[in-house]
């Protein structure tokens, strides 16, 4: 597939190679010869201010793809074949389908001055996608579903991808066990909190899990296990592994065998990544020694990362990643509401607005997280159940790939979580059968 354009950006080039591969397979083909686009024969793609030929698909250009830094950019939303879309334009399709899918992709808006969140993240109500009503949908996969459609009405045999939907279930690691493998203070310490509140039940509880007799209410990995290998899932999984224990970072640290030996098990059966601590977000120098220690621990290079708390800042975050070795990010959504933070649902690489360049890093966005669902959206197991399902159906439609997040610590026995397992399971023979 041919694609013209009279100048060819970085930020065209890139966002061209990502909406080609995603429905033709390939990048398209680019050229600046407006000869050559004239003569071609096969599917062609004219992005440029006026109609060339009367056999092509004609997409007029908004302004940002040409532009260099940032601004705040006007933005005015409209409804086209049952969705949002803006940057408005003449053409085959009424709006700038690049530009519009450039903007939500490379998180634009995160570059501008905004609000931030109690724990000082970019806060979702700030987006376009809460603001308009959209969060909840992979837009940038509509469009592509849209875009496909046009290619497929002008020309007869457009080669066009045949994608295939996939689900990846994640889990951070942040608390592996609530009681067991704890320092004498920190037992201590909770025992006298449990007491100040008259929490008889927690430290009989505490009590009979140190003593043997019933098992840590967090220790659900044989569990996990056993799911995964019931419906032949391939998670993957994120270990917090902070220097010390703080407020934000609560994990028995590296030095315990116990929690050494967890890595390892993992780590012979599954994908396992890196969750950078919260001091370590603060303190750059601390995420080189925590890959390091993972890596030695495991005995595996430590390729990929998620943010603890989903706690990032573009593009400061990101290039600490990529200068520490990590290829793969799986951050990309919200700590704060479930829904689709870059507006897609399939993997892309991320682009450094202010050095105006494709980076190496494959970002992995995910829509579900379970503490969003409980804590934030103070939803129901069933009510988190059926959200699921939703976004499963919506990324199935569009054949992306969902990524859900889950926490060892909701999948236990801990009455605070009481049926969240079960409804996890549920989501999951649910997936399965839908496939």
């Amino acid at each position: 597939m041919l694609f013209y354009s009279s100048t060819i950006s970085p930020r065209l080039r890139y966002i061209s190679n990502f909406i080609g591969k995603e429905i033709a397979g390939e990048a398209f083909r680019l050229t600046t010869d407006i000869e050559v686009f004239k003569k071609y024969e096969g599917a062609r793609l004219n992005y440029s201010p006026a109609r060339i030929t009367a056999d092509e698909l004609w997409l007029q250009p908004h302004s940002l793809l040409g532009e260099t830094g940032l601004r705040r950019q006007k933005i005015e939303c409209f409804k086209t074949n049952e969705y949002k879309a803006f940057f408005r334009t003449e053409g085959d399709l009424p709006f700038d389908i690049f530009a519009a899918s450039f903007y939500l992709l490379s998180r634009y808006e995160e570059y501008l001055p905004h609000q931030q969140d109690k724990y000082g993240r970019y806060a979702h109500q700030n987006s376009l996608a809460f603001k308009e009503g959209f969060l909840a949908i992979p837009l940038v996969n509509k469009w592509m579903e849209e875009l496909k459609r046009k290619l497929k009405d002008k020309f007869p045999m457009p080669n066009i991808r045949s994608a295939t939907f996939s689900l990846i279930p994640t889990y951070d690691i942040d608390e592996a066990f609530s009681y067991k493998y704890k320092s004498l203070w920190r037992t201590m310490g909770a025992i006298g909190k449990a007491i100040v509140k008259r929490q008889w039940s927690k430290i009989g509880e505490r009590k009979r899990v140190l003593s043997g007799v019933l098992q840590d209410p967090f220790d659900s990995y044989k569990w996990m296990d056993e799911l995964h290998q019931r419906y032949q899932l391939k998670p993957r999984y994120f270990f917090l592994l902070a220097e010390k224990t703080g407020k934000y970072d609560r994990n028995i640290l590296s030095k315990e065998q116990t929690l050494q030996q967890l890595i390892r098990q993992h780590a012979e059966k599954y994908e396992t990544g890196i969750h950078p601590s919260w001091q370590s977000g603060d303190k750059p120098a601390l995420l080189k020694y925590e890959i390091l220690k993972l890596s030695h621990i495991s005995g595996c290079p430590i390729r990929s990362s998620r943010q603890h708390y989903i706690r990032f800042t573009l593009p400061q975050t990101y290039r600490q990643l990529i200068e520490l070795g990590i290829e793969s990010d799986f951050s990309m959504g919200y700590g704060s509401i479930n829904g689709f933070r870059a507006s897609v649902a399939s993997p892309f690489y991320w682009y450094d607005l202010e050095k105006e360049e494709q980076t190496k890093l494959l970002l992995y966005p995910f829509c579900f997280m379970d503490a969003n669902s409980f804590f934030e959206q103070k939803f129901s197991p069933q009510q988190a159940l059926e959200e699921m399902k939703q976004y499963f159906m919506v990324v199935k439609s569009v054949t992306g790939t969902m990524i859900t997040i889950w926490h060892n610590t909701f999948l236990g026995t801990d009455k605070l979580f009481a049926g969240w397992r079960e409804a996890y399971e549920q989501f999951i023979v649910f997936a399965k059968n839908a496939q």
